[in-house]
């Protein structure tokens, strides 16, 4: 199973989940990041996510090695959305399976921290006042 994938187009949540069940996981953690309107005080109309695609997948692979590793883990899996998206939309997903909650918890958190940290992918918000600005991958908070 590949754990880590950018998507060109809106995906389903329910099968990446039924990937991750297992007799072995008695939890499951999940985040899900969506398009909001706002940001820093100012109205956003939309936004494009861009990426240096092979940097990005070997980087995400990275990650989720290390979650598994660092982690009481069963599996897990990110997909991170790439293009226009609209207010509203589904721009990344995180779920993690363990044995007990506070892994699959703390792996998720770790996955999207590392993600939004490390993986290059790059924001391109569009305000209402017509304005737009590029957005870089940070450091996790």
């Amino acid at each position: 199973m590949q754990r880590f994938a950018l998507s060109e187009v809106p995906f389903e949540i329910a099968p990446l989940r039924e990937r991750l069940l297992s007799a072995h996981a008695g939890a499951y953690a999940s985040f899900e990041g969506w398009v909001r309107d706002h940001h820093g005080g100012r109205a956003v109309a939309g936004l494009r996510y861009e990426s240096y695609a092979a940097l990005a997948q070997s980087e995400g692979d990275k990650i989720m090695a290390e979650a598994i590793e660092r982690f009481a883990i069963v599996d897990a899996c990110c997909v991170h959305r790439v293009g226009d998206l609209a207010i509203g939309e589904l721009a990344v997903w995180v779920g993690v399976s363990a044995a007990h909650r506070d892994a699959a918890f703390a792996a998720c958190r770790f996955i999207i921290d590392e993600t939004k940290g490390r993986v290059p992918i790059w924001k391109h918000e569009r305000y209402a006042d017509g304005d737009a600005d590029w957005l870089h991958p940070t450091a996790p908070a």
